[in-house]
């Protein structure tokens, strides 16, 4: 069993949903943060899902509040991810946010 630790970035450049992570075949990844920083200088949102294999989404974050200039751990506890689930980050205002996820993928 291969374990490697990776990170994935994403600058929220519009309001679109933003795919952060999607999680490899054969794969499990165990997320252990998601940190949200907002460098605009003006407070704002962010909404985190998961797709599930079938197409279902989750809302893990609906709407979450990020104040102006800082920086947010969104986890309070480790996220399993796995095969082909994806992670999709969307901001309520483009070019404000960026989000940074740290993982484990075990395969």
């Amino acid at each position: 069993m291969a374990h490697n630790y990776k990170n994935a970035k994403a600058d929220l450049t519009a309001t679109t949903a933003t795919t952060l992570y999607t999680c490899p075949s054969a794969t499990t990844a165990i997320v252990k943060s998601i940190l949200v920083s907002e460098d605009s200088g003006n407070a704002d949102t962010i909404t985190v899902t998961l797709t599930d294999s079938a197409a279902a989404v989750f809302s893990l974050f609906k709407v979450k509040a990020i104040s102006a200039n800082t920086t947010v751990e969104l986890l309070t506890a480790p996220l399993v991810v796995e095969e082909s689930e994806v992670v999709k980050v969307t901001a309520a205002t483009a070019n404000r946010l960026h989000v940074t996820a740290s993982f484990l993928e075990v395969s």
